[in-house]
């Protein structure tokens, strides 16, 4: 088989054209196949009551305090005023901060007469994978719905019923894909400051990207989770646990749901490439680094910003030189 390529005619089916190379090198074989459209079959239609699913938000967290009162901002908003039926569980490791984020967790609890909340404290090196593991393992009441979460994500109420509608117990495990937002001083450079992030919230091509590579934000049952092995712990501090994971789900028996949903954002924050790291890594970390900041013809702008600023002096000197009258 040497090539093809196949296209859908929208109301009839799918052709493909296939080019299959001879021995001699010179003769090729074109197969066209064609697979019609069949009728719609209905397989099922039914009531799903969502009312009484709760949710049980886990976040592993290190430092980031300040992004951590943010993201209760957001929490205090959409899971206890609007939607009333989420669980937060946050893992915190080490020590530093961890005072900070208690006085933040007891602060809305106060005001907001909200209990339903769990600290798990850990005296160790922030690792994703153990902290999402340990979040799991806290919760005692048995079945639950589980939302894997960072603490630079926002979400909406309606994301929640997007989670409990296409996870399910011993069948389907969610993996939306998020929206990453660029940063926003290089999205709103023509304005004095950036919007509030609730404005900034939109899917636009220059202010973010849909993260399709991303697996970190899922939706799963606890019960799933712990019979598919959690994650593999192996994997230290940031990055490809969550491969692994949907790997692993991919491989077996459950549906595994993935689709871009509105109501998931990931906020820009910085990125430091460490000193520390091979010049390998510390390549791929800049590349990273410049795919979420900002859209290919806003870095363009950047790139060639002595050229623009010439042409912009040249066009000036110009206008001022042409003669009066």
């Amino acid at each position: 088989y040497s090539s093809g390529y196949y296209r859908t005619e929208r109301d009839k089916g799918t052709q493909y054209e296939l080019f299959y190379k001879k021995m001699d090198g010179m003769e090729y074989r074109h197969v066209t196949l064609f697979r019609p459209f069949g009728p719609l079959m209905k397989v099922k239609s039914e009531t799903v009551d969502i009312s009484r699913s709760i949710i049980n938000v886990i976040v592993p967290l290190a430092g980031r305090t300040e992004a951590f009162a943010q993201f209760m901002q957001n929490f205090r908003d959409v899971c206890i005023h609007q939607d009333k039926r989420v669980h937060l569980t946050v893992v915190y490791f080490g020590q530093d901060g961890l005072s900070e984020v208690k006085s933040i967790l007891e602060s809305v609890a106060r005001e907001t007469d909200f209990h339903n909340y769990t600290l798990v404290s850990l005296n160790e090196e922030f690792n994703r994978g153990r902290g999402l593991d340990m979040g799991a393992r806290a919760w005692e009441k048995g079945e639950v719905l589980m939302f894997f979460c960072d603490v630079d994500v926002y979400f909406t109420a309606e994301f929640l019923n997007s989670c409990r509608l296409n996870a399910e117990p011993g069948k389907k495990v969610f993996y939306p894909v998020v929206f990453s937002l660029y940063n926003p001083a290089i999205v709103y450079a023509n304005q004095d400051i950036p919007p509030p992030v609730e404005q900034q919230l939109v899917h636009k091509k220059d202010s973010g990207f849909w993260r399709d590579f991303g697996f970190g934000m899922t939706c799963q049952y606890r019960t799933d989770f712990l019979t598919v092995g959690g994650f593999d712990l192996e994997v230290k501090g940031w990055g490809g646990e969550d491969v692994h994971l949907y790997r692993k789900y991919l491989h077996g028996e459950l549906m595994v749901v993935r689709t871009p949903v509105p109501g998931l954002f990931h906020l820009w924050h910085e990125k430091h490439c460490a000193d520390e790291l091979t010049p390998e890594q510390y390549r791929m970390c800049i590349q990273s680094k410049a795919m979420n900041e900002a859209s290919h013809s806003h870095l363009g702008m950047l790139v060639f910003r002595d050229e623009i600023e010439a042409h912009l002096r040249k066009q000036a000197y110009r206008t001022n030189s042409e003669p009066v009258g």
